[in-house]
């Protein structure tokens, strides 16, 4: 599991569907909101948390899952991409790390904001 006291970084190429194991750790009442894909592991942002799976080992069968409720969110910032070759970024402050999230051009920063905007204020 990523050192919960650090920073971490990921950076989001596309939006994808959710994994169906994601199914299995859903609580009652908790719908997937979007997803989106890293080179391996994954984001799935829901009605109520963030969860990131972390594909481990040479096959990555092994799949370790943590979660940010967005009850733990300090703040957040954004930034968008305006160039040819600009990606934007998301950055999300708990009380215990930082996140910071790199988005590639198919990644639409906006609807990030909205998400997590509708589920914090």
């Amino acid at each position: 599991m990523e050192d919960i006291g650090k920073n971490v970084e990921y950076t989001f190429i596309r939006e994808s569907d959710a994994p169906d194991e994601i199914q299995e750790v859903l609580s009652d009442g908790e719908e997937v909101v979007a997803c989106y894909k890293t080179v391996r592991d994954y984001a799935v942002f829901t009605n109520k948390r963030i969860i990131f799976g972390d594909k481990q080992g040479l096959t990555g069968k092994k799949i370790e899952l943590y979660t940010i409720p967005f009850k733990a969110i300090l703040m957040y910032s954004t930034e968008n991409a305006r160039g040819f070759l600009d990606t934007g970024e998301l950055q999300i402050l708990t009380k215990f790390s930082r996140i910071k999230l790199n988005l590639k051009k198919k990644v639409d920063v906006r609807q990030l904001d909205k998400i997590i905007a509708n589920h914090i204020l």
